[in-house]
């Protein structure tokens, strides 16, 4: 197998004059040095929307770490040490970093025009403009407006198990071995770029582990699918840390709000104004930003909306799904002024949110589906959880925030189920595990209707030869979505065990029913195992049932579609502020989710625990920085600060509300996502009760919650 580096040069953004590769060329092992010349011309472009992304760099680098090059050589060692002697000639160029400067009027362009071609934004850095509301804004009324600004960071995935790929020829196609949560869309987009029938392109899916939308789309498979056919070889290229933190992050923002209260709290109008800068190509920030953007008001009743929301286009890491797909961006605004309108009123923190959370059943969204839970459940059980109301000790803060996130809208899953002659069942999906235990509540699905031990059943998945097409594994949907396939394959096998019955025993159709491994005939009760070993005794066979869950798209929803359920999330936390330090000791920690059913409680307590984590990180410390060319000075695990041991909350709880009220098996909604939807906005409320000091822009890092102590205090 040969392996693969990448030749990056260290600047944001800039114009390559040259490439010398003739010395890396020379080093013993090095088998190509590939730069965008050797490359099918014009360079291929791909992307899960817009086919914008070049392979290699054209011409300009358009992001701190953009590859340039890629070395292939026998050795891992021989790859490395060519890669130092590539000498890449550059113009220093002026780049878009921020914001401001990508609304610049003189900002330098960071897509060509030819690019989108006709889109009559094409001379601007705006990839494309969100809208949505009803009502009207302009004529609505309040008797208190709240108008401020928000900031969230870049932040990046952080995943353990590193972005890997390899592939290799296979019989005038590919065959691609990659970590990806979408095996389906890759094989798919590998055909189009590299001009193969589908049939052609084989991609292989191993658990991903740690993906967090990181690993749902493509990154360096097409390069590595070009250089397995140019040399006709099994080739390998595995990232760095430092190179995935160049390649994925999570949409950064700022939020203007301006909302409306009447006097006993009740919402009049949302007016809210977002720019999400989302990076040199769009990947799949457009749909992050439209769906985070669509609930920009959260899950209250709100009279008069209007959403507007920009995708602004920069010279940094394009941004990708990131857990939450953009609601803890809108949380964070919308939440901080139901705080800050709750101490202008004088009103309780958790009575305002209660006075605007609609009731089951309710519409909220105009013109949408209704509210599909009993979310002030989740909201009192969280304020109960922290002890709300309760005396404090000085220094020490609660804070509680809630959030929503739509579900998936469309989609496709499709399942295999082949219940073999001995009662055992092997399960075929498309689904990828990450960690939130697909596997398991699969097969405890299969388990279930088919009546076997969960240990009789194999989840077979990662293999797009193998398994049939799922859409993809995100939005939280393998519970629903999938869950619902399996359920509806053993549903056929139920009835095909139907049919088999009735031909066996001598009955009419009419007379024989299968439910969770027994046959009930007419005076008689059978095993399914028994009736599969009597079946299949002489010439073999199994039954095979298939099952599959479609939802179409919509052209006239906002979204494509209406959410097929909304992930509803509560979180409160308790702080303790250290005035002299600014340091926050988290005390408490509580997360509540309306999970419908959860089919496994352990696997739904971790996932909320882990996301929980997961947002203090965004809510306390992290946060990419960019020196004044562009470059991420925080490369890697030393300089990048995530959560550890020593930064947890002294208690944490995650409690599920369960009222079988979601589209999935058994009642079943979508988790894992609601644990780190609400921090931030519940993590500050409880600083600024505990300090006296309000802070609108993330992370809140003990240097930042000092300086605004000092300001108070002077």
């Amino acid at each position: 197998m040969l392996h693969v580096k990448l030749v990056h040069v260290d600047y944001g953004h800039a114009r390559i004059v040259s490439i010398d590769t003739k010395k890396a060329a020379a080093v013993p092992g090095v088998v190509r040095v590939v730069t965008a010349e050797d490359l099918p011309q014009p360079m291929p472009r791909f992307g899960p929307v817009h086919d914008d992304k070049p392979i290699l760099a054209v011409e300009e680098t358009k992001y701190h770490g953009q590859p340039v090059a890629a070395v292939v050589a026998e050795s891992k060692e021989s790859a490395e040490a060519a890669v130092q002697l590539v000498r890449v000639e550059f113009e220093e160029l002026s780049g878009v970093y921020t914001v401001e400067s990508a609304l610049a009027p003189d900002a330098p362009l960071v897509q060509e025009p030819e690019l989108r071609p006709d889109d009559p934004l094409n001379h601007t850095n705006v990839l494309n403009e969100f809208r949505a509301g009803w009502g009207d804004v302009e004529a609505a009324t309040a008797d208190v407006v709240i108008d401020n600004v928000y900031t969230f960071p870049m932040i990046t995935h952080f995943a353990i198990e590193p972005h890997a790929f390899i592939a290799a020829p296979d019989d005038g196609g590919v065959e691609l071995w990659t970590a990806t949560q979408n095996p389906f869309q890759m094989q798919r987009l590998i055909a189009r770029v590299m001009g193969l029938p589908v049939a052609k392109v084989r991609v292989h899916s191993p658990d991903p582990g740690g993906a967090f939308g990181g690993k749902q789309h493509p990154k360096y498979e097409p390069l590595v699918a070009f250089l397995a056919l140019m040399t006709g070889r099994p080739v390998r290229l595995l990232l760095t840390l430092e190179e995935t933190f160049q390649e994925v992050r999570r949409t950064s923002c700022r939020i203007h709000a301006r909302t409306g209260f009447k006097n006993d709290g009740t919402l009049a109008f949302q007016d809210i104004r977002g720019d999400f800068l989302m990076g040199a190509y769009a990947d799949i920030a457009e749909r992050v930003i439209a769906k985070g953007s669509y609930l920009a008001c959260g899950p209250y009743r709100v009279p008069h909306a209007r959403v507007v929301s920009r995708a602004l286009l920069s010279h940094t890491t394009p941004s990708t799904a990131f857990r939450g797909f953009g609601t803890p961006q809108v949380s964070w605004a919308h939440e901080s002024q139901m705080d800050d309108a709750a101490r202008r009123l004088g009103i309780d923190r958790v009575e305002i949110r209660l006075r605007n959370l609609p009731r089951k059943g309710e519409e909220f969204l105009r013109g949408d589906v209704p509210a599909d839970g009993d979310w002030a459940e989740s909201v009192r059980n969280a304020a109960r959880a922290i002890g709300w109301g309760s005396p404090l000790a000085a220094g020490r803060g609660r804070g509680l925030a809630v959030a929503i996130k739509a579900g998936p809208t469309t989609g496709a899953s499709y399942a295999i189920v082949r219940l073999h002659s001995d009662g055992s069942a092997t399960v075929l999906a498309g689904t990828s595990d990450m960690g939130q235990g697909a596997r398991t509540v699969l097969a405890q699905v299969a388990a279930r209707e088919l009546g076997i031990p969960i240990e009789s059943i194999r989840v077979v998945m990662g293999d797009t030869a193998s398994v049939p097409f799922d859409l993809q594994t995100s939005a939280s949907r393998s519970t629903v979505f999938m869950g619902q396939a399996i359920a509806r394959a053993c549903a056929h096998i139920n009835a095909q065990l139907r049919e088999m019955a009735a031909e066996l025993y001598g009955a009419g159709p009419a007379g024989v029913t299968v439910e969770r491994g027994v046959v009930q005939l007419t005076g008689r009760t059978e095993t399914v195992g028994d009736m599969l070993r009597m079946r299949f005794k002489d010439v073999k066979g199994e039954v095979i049932g298939l099952g599959s869950m479609r939802s179409e798209y919509a052209p006239d929803h906002p979204l494509g579609g209406a959410p097929h359920f909304f992930e509803f999330s509560c979180t409160a936390s308790e702080v303790e502020v250290d005035p002299e330090t600014g340091e926050i000791l988290l005390i408490r920690h509580v997360t509540v989710a309306d999970v419908g059913r959860a089919l496994n409680p352990q696997h739904v307590a971790m996932q909320d625990e882990g996301a929980a984590v997961m947002g203090l990180g965004h809510t306390l410390m992290e946060n990419i920085i960019l020196d004044g060319a562009g470059r991420i000075s925080n490369l890697g695990a030393l300089d990048y600060r995530i959560p550890t041991s020593k930064d947890l909350p002294l208690e944490m709880h995650s409690l599920v509300v369960e009222n079988g009220d979601g589209p999935g098996p058994y009642g079943s909604k979508g988790a894992g996502e609601g644990g780190l939807m609400a921090t931030a906005p519940a993590v500050a409320s409880a600083v600024t009760e505990a300090s006296g000091v309000v802070i609108r822009d993330l992370p809140l890092t003990p240097e930042r919650v000092w300086r605004a102590i000092q300001e108070r205090t002077r």
